[in-house]
Parts: structure tokens; sequence; C-alpha cells
């Protein structure tokens, strides 16, 4: 029984893992975009477009989050934003 309880929870954990990842607010964003494009279809609204700009906007609000903080307040990549020793 115990063997069975063991694989459930490595199972529930891989899932975690592999929709939540790194950053939950993804995850979050997604099923958001889900339901709301459920809620649209079920009043006859096409919602086809939802997801894809939702997903677009998400991932582009995540890589800037992400950005090193020089690179983002400077406009130049992170090779320019490193200052040579003196």
């Amino acid at each position: 029984m115990r063997l069975i309880w063991s694989w459930i929870a490595g199972f529930g954990r891989f899932w975690y893992r592999f929709i939540v990842g790194d950053d939950w607010t993804v995850a979050a964003a997604v099923a958001i975009g889900l339901a709301a494009t459920a809620f649209l279809n079920a009043r006859s609204v096409p919602a086809w477009w939802l997801v894809p700009l939702l997903v677009v906007v998400t991932v582009g609000v995540s890589l800037r989050r992400a950005s090193p903080a020089g690179a983002r307040d400077s406009g130049r990549g992170p090779e320019r934003s490193i200052r040579p020793a003196s």
C-alpha cells in the first residue's frame, strides 16, 4: 500500500512541476485564459484569439522580469552593461 501512495505522490509532484515549473504566474495566467475562453464560448462569443494573445503577453512579461536589471534599464543587452575592471 505504501508503494502505491508513493507512486501517486510522485505522479502528482511530476505534474505540478511540469505545469507550474519555475514561474507559477504563467500557469495561473494560462488557466485564467482557458477559463475566460470557456466562459466566452458558452455565450457564443468567438474567443479563439484570447489564449494566444495571453500567452504572448505573459511570456513577454515573464522574460522582462527574468532579464537582468541593467539590461532592462538601459535598453542595451547584457554584454554592454558589463563594465571593464579598472
